[in-house]
């Protein structure tokens, strides 16, 4: 299988406290077989994260127009960019969306707002501790690595994050470029229905859905199934209306 839109570089974010080792684990395989490299910036600290992400990728377009995408919160940076730079985004890639417009109650707001309150109170380690409790080995080890490169900037960037809008969809209505989500049928967090509204509202995405249960068994499920859906999206006929009725099993 070869690249939609050969030549584009793909730079993808990490979402809540997550870092740039997890996003890469999940994207640069399947970018690679299609013969795409994968930028992946470290996530700015503290309070910068959103504005230090989305500066980021501001100057990386400086050498030309970018792919750009991540996952949850990196998710949602990467739509907002593209919604502010027409013309300089070929492409989304998007994980896991968790909300559109003000985050509300979402859930992954709330837990963010959660885990920043149980952090500032109980200090990184304890927090930690007792947030990897009773959770797959697979996150709690990605959770360990991510939160302790975070430091003391972890409470801010989580706050950061769990108030950040994402596009609404009247903004999502105005990307007209090829757009793949990926949403997992399982995951209370991040809610499926999510990537399904998303991909509805957009004029040319295409949504894909795997599982939790996969993705810690195989990183790359959750980047094949964004990647596989944003291809479908490129090469489909753009269409003047939308049904909603995306759909592709992965």
């Amino acid at each position: 299988m070869t690249s939609a839109i050969p030549g584009t570089r793909a730079v993808l974010l990490p979402g809540t406290g997550s870092d740039e080792v997890f996003v890469r684990s999940v994207f640069a395989g399947p970018l690679a077989a299609i013969g795409l490299g994968t930028v992946t910036p470290r996530p700015p600290a503290g309070e910068k994260l959103a504005v230090g992400f989305l500066t980021t990728l501001d100057e990386l377009a400086v050498a030309g127009p970018l792919l750009v995408g991540g996952i949850s919160f990196g998710a949602h940076l990467a739509a907002e960019w593209a919604v502010r730079n027409p013309g300089r985004c070929t492409g989304l890639l998007l994980a896991l969306p968790a909300w559109h417009g003000e985050p509300g109650e979402a859930p992954a707001s709330l837990a963010a707002k959660a885990s920043a309150d149980l952090v500032e109170r109980e200090g990184l380690e304890t927090a930690l501790r007792l947030s990897v409790a009773g959770v797959a080995p697979w996150l709690a080890d990605e959770l360990t690595r991510a939160w302790r490169r975070h430091g003391d900037g972890l409470a801010a960037g989580l706050r950061v994050a769990a108030g950040h809008p994402a596009p609404g969809l009247e903004e999502l209505r105005e990307l007209d470029i090829p757009t793949g989500i990926a949403g997992c049928t399982d995951d209370p967090v991040h809610p499926v229905a999510v990537a399904r509204t998303w991909a509805a509202a957009m004029p040319r995405a295409e949504v894909a859905e795997t599982t939790l249960t996969a993705l810690g068994a195989d990183r790359e499920s959750l980047g094949r199934a964004a990647v596989s859906a944003w291809l479908s999206a490129a090469q489909a006929r753009p269409s003047p209306t939308r049904d909603g009725r995306n759909g592709q099993a992965c």
